[in-house]
């Protein structure tokens, strides 16, 4: 009984997503609004894991949300909004980085370290308030293919499923799912060493 009202309450849900991307669409502000809110905290999530600094992710959150309200009405289907929004935040984080590296290129200013992220946030993000974590993190990520960080940021970091990731990154599911699985490996393996997971044991 629980599972059949768990599965309706997730109906209802989709149904209600859908319903206000649909009245977005049609150019409904409040609609997009209610949107921003449903999603603000997991993009910025999503974003601060690749930039790792507050200010840089609360100015790249609203830069992706006034591009897709700018392209919302170009959305064929509304049932990949999510997907869809994940796209423009990652171009727009690697556009953010692109930037960055020619800046810095020409010699207009050099790369900062990143921002050490505050110790509590009235979203929840305390996981993200090592920087030690991120450090040894991004040691990790270093040593995989450009696909495989992605995909591992993805799934693990911003909890896309798989079909989620196959439309974000225009791959096929066996793709992601070979790429998925291939980083995986390597967490388990390399993750004990950079402290990133405790050792296995025996």
């Amino acid at each position: 009984m629980q599972d059949d009202e768990n599965d309706h309450a997730g109906t209802n849900s989709s149904k209600e997503l859908t319903i206000l991307v649909h009245s977005a669409i049609d150019g409904d502000s409040r609609a997009f609004e209610a949107l921003i809110k449903m999603y603000q905290g997991g993009i910025f999530s999503m974003i601060y894991a690749r930039t790792q600094s507050r200010a840089d992710s609360e100015d790249l959150v609203q830069e992706v949300f006034l591009k897709a309200y700018g392209k919302i009405h170009t959305l064929k289907n509304a049932e990949v909004f999510k997907a869809w929004l994940y796209r423009i935040a990652i171009n727009s984080v690697r556009d953010f980085h692109r930037k960055r590296r020619l800046t810095s290129l020409f010699g207009l200013f050099g790369q900062e370290p990143p921002e050490d992220y505050p110790g509590t946030d009235p979203d929840g993000f305390d996981h993200l308030s090592s920087k030690q974590f991120w450090e040894r993190f991004n040691v990790f990520l270093s040593k995989l293919p450009m696909q495989q960080q992605e995909v591992f940021r993805l799934r693990f970091l911003d909890h896309l499923n798989i079909s989620e990731i196959s439309q974000v990154l225009g791959r096929s599911e066996s793709a992601v799912k070979t790429h998925m699985y291939r980083a995986i490996e390597k967490f388990k393996k390399e993750g004990p060493s950079l402290g990133i997971i405790p050792e296995e044991r025996s």
